[in-house]
C-alpha cells in the first residue's frame, strides 16, 4: 500500500462504523437521542428536520414512528418462530431496520424516489421513507400529517388495509398507534426545550 492509501484507512473505518450504529440509550427523550447522534459523520436531528420540510410531517411524528415500530434498533427484525421450539423457521415478515418496511414496501419507495442506493438499517434514508410513507398516506386517504394515531395505522396496515380498516382486528396495530400518538406528543414537547 502506498503512503497515502494509508492515511484513507482510518477514515474508511470511521465511515463504516458511522454506518454500523446501535440504538440510542435513551429512546424516551428525543433530546437525548439527537445528542447521542450528533457527530462529524452523522446528525440525525438534522435529517429529520430536512425531512419534515420536504414531507410536511412533524419531525416528533417521524420520530415517534420509528420508536414504536424498531426502538430505533437499525437491525430491527420481527422475532423468529421455532419449530418444536428449537429449529429456527421464518420470519413471519419482511421488515427490517429502523422504519420495519417490508421488501417489496421498500423496493417501491426507492424506486419511486430514486433513492437506489437507500438502506433500511441507515437513519436518513428510515426517516426520509417514513416521511414518504406518511405524506402518501396523507395525499390518499386525508389523515392530517400531525395525526401520528391514524398515520401508524396506516403505516402498520398499509394503505389499502387502512381503507378497510383492518386494523380495527389487530390489537397489535390499536397498541402501537397509542404508543405512537403518545411519544409524538411526549417528543413534541422535549423538542421545543432542546
Amino acid at each position: 500500500m502506498t503512503g497515502s492509501s494509508l492515511r484513507l484507512l482510518p477514515i474508511l473505518a470511521v465511515l463504516a462504523l458511522a454506518g454500523c450504529a446501535s440504538a440510542p440509550k435513551n429512546t424516551g427523550n428525543s433530546c437525548a437521542i439527537f445528542e447521542q447522534r450528533e457527530g462529524l459523520f452523522t446528525d440525525w436531528r438534522r435529517d429529520a428536520e430536512r425531512v419534515s420540510a420536504e414531507f410536511g410531517v412533524p419531525v416528533s411524528v417521524l420520530m415517534a414512528t420509528i420508536q414504536a415500530e424498531s426502538n430505533f434498533d437499525p437491525r430491527a427484525r420481527p422475532p423468529r418462530r421455532w419449530i418444536l421450539g428449537i429449529f429456527p423457521g421464518k420470519r413471519p415478515s419482511t421488515a427490517f431496520g429502523f422504519a420495519q418496511a417490508l421488501d417489496g414496501t421498500w423496493d417501491e419507495y426507492r424506486r419511486r424516489t430514486g433513492r437506489a442506493l437507500a438502506r433500511r438499517d441507515r437513519f436518513a434514508d428510515a426517516v426520509h421513507f417514513i416521511g414518504w410513507y406518511h405524506a402518501s398516506t396523507a395525499r390518499r386517504t386525508g389523515v392530517a400529517r400531525t395525526d401520528a394515531y391514524r398515520l401508524y395505522l396506516a403505516y402498520h396496515s398499509g394503505h389499502a388495509g387502512y381503507e378497510r380498516g383492518v386494523w380495527r382486528n389487530r390489537p397489535e396495530a390499536l397498541r402501537g398507534a397509542e404508543r405512537a400518538s403518545k411519544m409524538a406528543a411526549r417528543y413534541a414537547a422535549q423538542l421545543k426545550r432542546c
